[in-house]
């Protein structure tokens, strides 16, 4: 079996604060190694579990968060920008991870909660139905006939993903107190939670389906300042000052067009 692993920083363990997650603020130096202990843990789980390949997708920011001299070297991985796929290479996998991922924009006491950009994203519709990060990704694995087998992050994260994907295996390494405040399990604690729940997903990867989004696919947004809606043109439809559809054939496509 192949796996696919997103990781992103927000809900990685042993981070709760916005200082933690943004290049230049004082803490993010020290966060590079949790992301990149959060990292290995996980592999280390995949093939524990039986996995044969596993490439893991820096998806936070830039993409240059994770410590390449430190990383296992059993996997593989993408840094950087990815080009015009958000996941590049994915056909070739049988199941995704998404790593360290949080709760969507509005989450109540979620860690870090936003979808896409705190700065510009307020709210997100995905076919009618309020979503964030964890379906987007979701849904374009889908397309491709890859189904998500685990989520990591706070409860609110793994409580969304459990709700969206049936079967999905969940591993909890904090519960969220507030917007910048968790309860964090210690570091090794954390990290073989994620070991454990990356082998359980990768042994169980057969029960779990695909996320199946409905075709067409219509995103709306709504942003959280006035006057930044684009202008007219296809496939676009205005709702107020604010907020806009888009409509896609498919998941990824039709978030190209936002």
């Amino acid at each position: 079996m192949n796996v696919y692993v997103m990781v992103d920083m927000e809900g990685v363990s042993g981070i709760c604060r916005v200082s933690q997650v943004m290049q230049g603020q004082p803490d993010y130096d020290k966060s590079r190694k949790y992301i990149t202990w959060d990292v290995n843990s996980c592999v280390k789980g995949c093939f524990d579990g039986g996995a044969k390949r596993v490439l893991v997708r820096d998806a936070h920011c830039t993409g240059f968060n994770l410590l390449w001299d430190e990383l296992d070297p059993r996997a593989e991985y993408i840094q950087g920008d990815s080009g015009t796929e958000r996941m590049p290479g994915l056909d070739s996998f049988d199941g995704m991870i998404l790593l360290g991922y949080h709760a969507m924009a509005g989450t109540s006491s979620a860690v870090l909660e936003h979808t896409m950009s705190s700065a510009g994203w307020q709210h997100f519709w995905l076919n009618g139905a309020k979503a964030g990060e964890i379906a987007i990704d979701a849904g374009i694995a889908g397309d491709h006939n890859v189904p998500v087998i685990m989520v990591s992050g706070d409860d609110k994260a793994c409580a969304e993903a459990r709700r969206l994907l049936r079967g999905v295996v969940t591993a909890e390494v904090k519960k969220g107190l507030s917007r910048e405040g968790a309860i964090l399990l210690a570091k090794d604690k954390a990290h073989m939670l994620i070991a454990e729940c990356a082998a359980a997903a990768v042994r169980n990867f057969g029960n779990v389906k695909p996320l199946r989004i409905r075709r067409p696919v219509k995103m709306r947004l709504e942003l959280v300042s006035k006057s930044k809606v684009p202008g007219e043109r296809d496939n676009l439809k205005v709702i107020n000052g604010r907020t806009y559809e888009v409509t896609g054939p498919d998941v990824e496509k039709a978030l190209k067009l936002l």
